[in-house]
């Protein structure tokens, strides 16, 4: 026994160092475009910042909000993010508790198309042509109606629901509620915990949705932040935030740093208010009853 104590301490010490180095590894960088962000342009092309600012200064955050253009992407983004996320759930719920009920004929058949999506997803082109079709070409309806429900969230969503008592909804039922009225009053109260690891999971693919709104989107009035920070980065498109504040050419890197942590930095902060939830709902479908 003592020596199965001791290599087993042995092995939980070797876990928690293997994975504090590979949390290490996966900061660093985090922490580099961080400090680079504060730092002056020539600390950064003389290569002095490393995770911590060398000569800071404020003046990168000062050249990305005043920028108008990336107030309106920001402006985007969150409308997307929210109302988004809140047309997804709506959806997925709907759909979901239709699925976890025994009397609804051939839901089996209609579980397996759902997996069939998950394997083989729309084409490109046919997919453009579709959204072509409905005139959703250069709108945000083009980012948030394709993809309403999501087939492995809405798994997820049906195996939680069908592990809510048959019970409840027997008695809502038997006092005059109808299925609308359950679903509101019964089921949705009782999946906070799916309804929150799904809606995150909604939320952070629409904060960091880029490739549809390339494919989709040609006004750069509807370019959400991430399209933008692209322009930036990739595109090299300085020269709007170069006459919104007193900066050089060798600002730059700086400028794109910083507009990094102002794409990042939000959808971080989510996390913490739905920890509780997400960690409980992540578990869902592990342990039957």
């Amino acid at each position: 026994m003592i020596g199965e104590s001791a290599s087993r301490k042995w092995f939980l010490g070797f876990n928690y160092a293997f994975l504090t180095l590979i949390g290490l590894a996966m900061l660093l960088p985090f922490l580099h475009i961080f400090a680079g962000s504060l730092s002056s342009g020539t600390a950064i092309s003389q290569g002095k910042v490393t995770v911590w600012p060398s000569d800071p200064t404020f003046i990168n955050y000062q050249a990305v909000l005043k920028n108008a253009a990336i107030w309106k992407s920001f402006g985007v983004t969150i409308f997307l993010t929210v109302f988004g996320t809140a047309f997804n759930l709506l959806f997925t719920a709907l759909m979901a508790y239709g699925l976890s009920r025994n009397e609804l004929k051939g839901r089996t058949f209609i579980l397996l198309l759902v997996v069939f999506t998950m394997i083989f997803q729309v084409p490109l082109i046919p997919g453009y042509l579709l959204v072509k079709s409905l005139g959703m070409l250069n709108t945000l309806w083009a980012l948030i109606v394709p993809g309403a429900i999501s087939a492995f969230n809405l798994i997820i969503m049906v195996s939680f629901f069908r592990e809510i008592p048959d019970g409840l909804v027997e008695a809502a039922k038997i006092d005059g509620a109808g299925d609308y009225r359950i679903w509101w009053s019964v089921v949705l109260p009782l999946s906070l915990p799916s309804l929150s690891t799904i809606g995150l999971f909604y939320a952070v693919g629409h904060w960091n949705g880029y490739f549809n709104a390339i494919m989709f989107i040609r006004n750069p009035g509807l370019f959400p932040l991430q399209v933008k920070l692209r322009q930036l980065i990739v595109d090299s498109d300085t020269e709007s935030l170069m006459q919104s504040v007193n900066v050089t050419l060798q600002s730059m890197e700086g400028i794109k740093m910083a507009t990094i942590m102002v794409a990042t930095l939000p959808i971080l902060f989510v996390y913490p208010m739905v920890q509780k939830h997400f960690i409980k709902g992540a578990m869902l479908g592990s342990v039957k009853g």
